[in-house]
């Protein structure tokens, strides 16, 4: 099952699992609320599996042996969970790996998460009126408008986060388009997203980042969305083991 789910370069969460013993009876499960990310490297059998050691702020994050992690697999299929033990900690051409073994059956995920991918899109948007929302319902489009400039820093299948100059109110709906290269063609997509934080960037006075879930979004546009996802993620890895072979 886990071969059939799970491919190498799927995109990992783990967070540490404490047993908390309050007598000889009684024990519960705590997580630590210390996320790391990885990625799947190898799958070794139906309950092993080879992971990239995490890393944070340039730092390899050692994961303790027979440590127990709570782990989520973000895959083309969705996100799946699973609780898993740390065996063993080595290096192999130059990649530190770690070695975890299953000790759950893995469980698809019905909640709505999303891997988010690191990105520099340029978008255009704009704030909308309840009257202009109802107009996109209908077909109608925004004619006359002037569109703001923005940046998609990290993107994925149930929104976005982007920086502008423009300010926008928390909870408002905001139309953005941008482009994306689905099947080796450029593809537009039109999408209304709400605001759901929002904060003006210490070192760059004038400027917001804010983070928007999608509220118009259609299935096949979200799996599009997810698949560019993956594809670039696989460019990305296959050109950083090229740069490696290289150097």
């Amino acid at each position: 099952m886990l071969s059939q789910l799970i491919k190498p370069g799927d995109k990992i969460e783990l967070q540490r699992v404490r047993r908390i013993r309050y007598n000889e009876d009684e024990e519960e499960t705590a997580k630590k609320k210390i996320v790391y990310h990885s990625a799947v490297c190898e799958i070794l059998s139906e309950d092993r599996l080879e992971i990239t050691m995490p890393i944070e702020k340039a730092k390899l994050r050692l994961l303790e042996v027979d440590g127990e992690y709570d782990v989520y697999f973000y895959t083309e299929n969705g996100l799946y969970q699973c609780f898993a033990r740390v065996i063993d900690r080595y290096k192999t051409n130059n990649i530190y790996i770690v070695l975890i073994e299953l000790t759950s059956n893995l469980r698809k995920q019905q909640r709505r998460e999303y891997y988010r991918f690191g990105c520099a899109l340029e978008m255009n948007d704009i704030s909308l009126s309840e009257e202009e929302e109802e107009a996109l319902k209908t077909g109608k489009i925004l004619n006359g408008k002037k569109l703001n400039k923005s940046v998609i820093v990290d993107i994925s299948g149930g929104g976005l986060r982007f920086v502008s100059e423009q300010k926008y109110e928390l909870d408002s709906l905001v139309y953005c388009t941008y482009h994306l290269m689905i099947r080796r063609r450029i593809k537009e997509y039109n999408l209304v997203g709400k605001i759901l934080t929002a904060r003006e960037i210490d070192n760059r006075p004038g400027f917001y980042e804010y983070r928007l879930k999608y509220v118009n979004i259609n299935k096949d546009e979200r799996e599009e969305i997810i698949r560019y996802i993956f594809q670039e993620e696989r460019k990305s890895r296959k050109k950083k083991k090229e740069e490696e072979l290289g150097g």
